[in-house]
Order: structure tokens, then sequence, then C-alpha cells
């Protein structure tokens, strides 16, 4: 597996035709892929087939679509359509999401994250590999079968996954996990080294099983200014369980200082972000390979200079 690949996490913001621009932008560059989130904007599998109707060669993945809004031979079905759309070009990234949209929003419950994600993975596993489904689960029940089609037998699944559980599940059942809020700290130290195990144990090895990480990015000359986007966008995230708990495991001085409502230090805003230089944005991005990230992804934050110039200066072209 080649250890030069870089992607991109990207939203399209205000404007659709801006985020083609952009995508577009990234598949000029030479990014392999482009990924986006599942939150209360656009439905990603729609605007990703969009996308892929005005490109030609870059990828496409969700990080992630969360399992409780689908039954997975639906989900099946969305991602399979999408694939063949697309020429091939899809991986499907899925989660349980967390308590306070699957509860607060949508009124399910949040339980058995775990056994949810086995069930649902192999449903999506029987229907890609075999065409149909025969699961009689705690979770799922799927005895569906595809009339006159058939998906990609190869179609990747990737779990969002940080907790030992989850990754040790992943590591049996997925083909990667993609990762948010994870500094290369946390990765090099715990995320790598559990699922070097659970893939050894499951007679497995990271030949073709991804770690996908996505990177606050900003090319700017104005890094406190960058370092406080970053501030703003983990605000939402450090109040998150499952968040906290990972930022907490490796960096329990500075959750206990944003518990106090004091800022995020420089020096942890800087483990997890890529803003300054593009030396620096580079460099943060090697950072994150050295811990173990097979895929890292660039996510440009709202600095001044914009997002483009912030693809620009970590693309594998430049």
């Amino acid at each position: 597996m080649p250890d030069r690949r870089i992607a991109a996490f990207l939203e399209p913001g205000r404007s659709l035709d801006e985020g083609v621009e952009r995508v577009r932008l990234a598949e000029s560059l030479g990014y392999e892929s482009v990924w986006v989130s599942h939150i209360a904007a656009r439905e990603p599998l729609q605007l990703l087939n969009h996308y892929a109707h005005h490109t030609e060669r870059i990828r496409f993945g969700t990080g992630v679509v969360p399992i409780f809004l689908r039954h997975p031979a639906l989900m099946a079905q969305e991602a399979a359509t999408l694939d063949e759309a697309s020429g091939g070009r899809f991986s499907l990234g899925i989660g349980t999401s967390h308590k306070i949209t699957v509860e607060g929003w949508y009124g399910y419950t949040l339980d058995d994250p775990v056994g949810r994600m086995r069930e649902y993975t192999t449903v999506l596993r029987q229907i890609f590999t075999s065409g149909s489904s025969n699961v009689d689960g705690k979770h799922s029940t799927a005895h569906f079968g595809f009339m006159g089609y058939q998906a990609r037998p190869d179609l990747k699944i990737y779990w969002a996954a940080m907790g030992p559980k989850m990754l040790e599940a992943a590591a049996e059942l997925a083909d990667g996990v993609v990762l948010w809020m994870c500094s290369p700290t946390h990765i090099r130290t715990t995320i790598r080294p559990t699922l070097e195990k659970a893939l050894a144990d499951h007679g497995r090895s990271f030949d073709g099983f991804d770690i996908v990480a996505a990177i606050p990015s900003g090319l700017t000359e104005d890094t406190d200014g960058g370092r406080e986007m970053f501030r703003r966008a983990a605000m939402m995230y450090w109040q998150l369980p499952f968040y906290r708990k990972e930022v907490g495991a490796a960096h329990p001085e500075a959750l206990a200082a944003y518990d106090e409502g004091k800022p995020i230090p420089d020096e942890v805003v800087d483990a997890f972000a890529a803003v300054g230089s593009a030396e620096v944005v580079r460099a943060k991005i090697e950072d994150y390979r050295d811990a173990g990230v097979t895929l890292p992804l660039v996510g440009p934050l709202p600095v001044a200079e914009g997002p483009d110039e912030t693809l620009r200066a970590a693309a594998p072209s430049f």
C-alpha cells in the first residue's frame, strides 16, 4: 500500500457549486479521495453522487453515516448504487454517532454500540459479497436479496472507532477506522497498538486495513487566529462522552483546564492541528503518518487565507 496517500475532508459550506470546484481542485492536486460527514446539513450520499458526476478519478468516502438512520439493507442498496454511479470510487464509513443526536434529535436509544455495529456490518458485508443477507440479530433483522443486481464485492466498510472494544471489533470486521479529534500522541500510544494486537488476533495485518484520520489544518500567517479556529471546532466535540474519554486519555491536563473554562493551551492545539506555514502543515501531516495513520485527511479550518490555499499547501504535488 503506498505510504504517501493523502485525502481531504471537505464540506461544501453554503454553496454546492463552490464545493464542486473545491473537490475538482483536490482531484487536480493529486488527492486520493474526498470525505464528507453527516451532521445536519446536506445528505452525504447524495452529495457524493453529485461530486462523482463532476469528477473523473478522485475517490469518495463518508466519515461517517450514522447507522440508526437507515436499515442496513437500505444502506447497502444506497452505498452500492453510489459506488456504481461513481465508477467504483466509493468507500462507506459508518458509526453509531452520539447520544445527544441519536436520542435527542431522532428519538432512538443508543445502547450496545459495538453489538449494533457488528450486526449492521454483518448485513452490509453479506449483501456486498453474496447479494443477500440472512441475519436475525438482537438489533438487526435482514432477509433481503438483490434482484437482478450485484454490488461490488470488495466495497470497503470503515468504522468510526476510538475505544478499545470498538477498535477490536473493527479489526475483526471492518476495512479500516475513521478518526476525528485523535492526536498523533493518542494514535501512537493507544489506537495503533490496540489495532495491531486485534488484527493479529484475527490473523490480519495492516495490509488492506486503513487508519484514516482527519487533521484540522490551516495555512495561515495568523497562527494565533488559526489556533482559535481549532478551539472553536473542539468546543463541541470535547463535550461529547466518546471524544472526552479519548482526549482525556492522551491530554488529561488540557481537558481538565477546558472543563474549568480555560482555553486549550497552544501546545495542545498544535498537538492536534496543522496551523501555520506550509512547512508546519506538512510536518503535522507527517506526524500523523509517523503515529500510524495510513490515510491522513486534510480538514481545512476557516482561516482567512481560505481552504483552497490549505489544500495546495498539503497537496502531494507540492
